[in-house]
């Protein structure tokens, strides 16, 4: 019997590599985790939440040149790669609401079990705790992804979590940092010379964002204030941050820096842009600032109390920069009311309940650290 794994979207956007952890699996992505990872492009929550979803979004993306994925693509480990469309005639157990996200994963997982019988033993991984519970419920197989790693880290997991390139074309991180240096030698060039002489062969060596990046480089040539650009450049260093933050600090470091720098010049022209000024704050803390990025993420919250993204960093902020568990728990309860009922922002919820389960742990653990007997203090 083949092994089969169908991917909920908290284990897509904890881990992107997740999707080729499963050798000689198929790997089944219900149509719905598409969905919730198109709606994070605009959506207000942690910048990182966001990068991750990119990341998926463009190993999927780099998949689907193999061909389609709705029929199904060979993974590099021996396994394959499919999408499970929804169908509007799919069968629903009891208890399931095809309106809700986590239901209609539920209810995907069901339909692919009665359809390969024995033919394939089908697994849900999953780590949110409701449905993983509901899962069981239905007599659903279930697991939980990467409980071991970095299970004692609070902010190796949740806030500097490393994210790695992937072992397909052009995705290797070691040739993205190489190409993004070459990057930075055409900025010097292009000083001198236009864009458009450029061989056309080097662009196509370049990825999306890279792609990005140097056009805005070029446009920062003829118009060093050209809000567009400079945004542009702000979220590609800060994503190149995140990408270096495990591996290798001292260049995260360096990158954190100069994403600091194009955010001031950005916000010096788009004061008003709340979302640029979250992620301002996040590139603050992310460069050891945490007060700095506590009074950025306040200015946010003065003009927008309910600010998805601004209010998820602070929490972060408050649990790893200070270690003030009870400020951080308010912050993310906020969080989890503010999105609760909002299926737009249905990730953020996850990542918030996620978040807010860890925090409370690290909270006990702090004070049983502090009065290990459990009794009152002399």
């Amino acid at each position: 019997m083949n092994k089969c794994v169908v991917l909920d979207t908290n284990v897509l956007l904890a881990d992107p590599q997740a999707l080729l952890s499963f050798p000689r699996a198929e790997v089944i992505i219900p149509e719905i985790v598409l969905g919730e990872l198109d709606k994070l492009k605009t959506a207000r929550v942690d910048a990182d939440l966001r990068f991750r979803g990119r990341e998926v979004s463009r190993l999927l993306f780099e998949f689907s040149e193999e061909g389609s994925l709705i029929d199904g693509v060979d993974l590099p480990d021996g396994g394959r790669l499919r999408v499970a469309t929804w169908e509007n005639d799919t069968e629903i157990p009891d208890g399931i609401n095809s309106r809700n996200a986590d239901d209609r994963i539920l209810a995907t997982v069901y339909r692919e079990r009665a359809r390969r019988g024995d033919e394939c033993e089908i697994t849900l991984i999953t780590n949110d705790l409701n449905m993983l519970l509901k899962a069981q419920t239905l007599g659903i197989p279930v697991e939980r992804h990467g409980t071991g790693e970095d299970s004692g880290s609070f902010s190796r997991r949740y806030i500097v979590r490393p994210f790695q390139r992937y072992r397909v074309p052009l995705g290797i991180l070691a040739v993205a940092l190489a190409v993004f240096a070459g990057v930075i030698v055409v900025a010097f060039y292009a000083q001198r010379q236009s864009a458009a002489s450029l061989p056309p062969e080097f662009k196509s060596l370049l990825s999306t964002q890279q792609q990005t990046a140097l056009d805005a480089l070029t446009s920062l040539q003829t118009n060093p204030n050209d809000p567009e650009a400079l945004l542009k450049m702000a979220n590609f260093y800060y994503d190149a941050q995140n990408a270096t933050l495990q591996t290798d600090p001292v260049t995260a470091l360096t990158y954190g820096q100069q994403a600091v720098r194009y955010f001031q010049r950005y916000l010096a022209i788009s004061p008003q842009d709340l979302d640029a000024r979250a992620d301002y704050a996040s590139a603050l803390y992310y460069t050891g600032q945490t007060d700095r990025a506590i009074q950025e993420v306040g200015k946010v919250l003065a003009a927008d109390k309910d600010h998805v993204n601004a209010n998820y960093n602070l929490a972060v902020f408050y649990a790893q920069g200070r270690h003030d568990y009870p400020a951080a728990i308010a912050q993310l309860k906020k969080v989890i009311a503010l999105t609760q009922n909002d299926q737009n922002q249905h990730i953020a919820f996850q990542q918030a309940q996620a978040l807010l389960q860890q925090v409370e742990a690290a909270a006990n653990a702090s004070t049983r650290s502090v009065n290990p007997t459990g009794g009152a203090g002399q």
